[in-house]
């Protein structure tokens, strides 16, 4: 069994870019997703409102105690297969956790519209597109989820 998986960092701004599509975002969070085979929807509702809700934005008194709605922040969801790489044998990573594509798109979009649904602006990267992100992070702060333990 696998887990959805994502690894966020808070950032000052971020950005995607591939053939013509430039999204970015000011302050708020990147989301790397990985989507793992046998992950559902309630895996993504699971890490959407999980990353809504996180407290990883410092309040007056410099305490991780704000989530991204809190702030008002952004969130740029960038689809990333290779958070399943393994590399445990060889030299060559082996992505065969990772789901297939078309469910691994599917999750991504109905994960990303559950972010929006919660109030977050949200803008995407390309699946299964060669991008170049930008990661701004602040901090650094880089906060690893998944839905293992939900």
């Amino acid at each position: 069994m696998m887990w959805m998986r994502a690894l966020i960092q808070r950032v000052k701004r971020g950005g995607v870019k591939t053939a013509g599509v430039h999204n970015t975002i000011g302050g708020g969070l990147v989301v790397l997703l990985g989507v793992g085979g046998g992950d559902t929807e309630a895996d993504a509702d699971f890490l959407a409102e999980k990353t809504a809700n996180l407290r990883v934005f410092s309040n007056a008194e410099g305490k991780f105690d704000l989530s991204l709605l809190d702030v008002k922040g952004e969130a740029l969801v960038v689809s990333q297969f290779t958070l399943y790489g393994d590399a445990s044998k060889g030299r060559r990573p082996d992505f065969t956790a990772a789901a297939k594509p078309a469910e691994a798109s599917r999750l991504y979009e109905h994960f990303a519209a559950r972010l929006k649904e919660k109030g977050v602006p949200v803008k995407t990267g390309v699946f299964a597109a060669d991008m170049e992100v930008e990661i701004i992070n602040d901090g650094p702060v880089t906060i690893w989820l998944d839905t293992k333990k939900q």
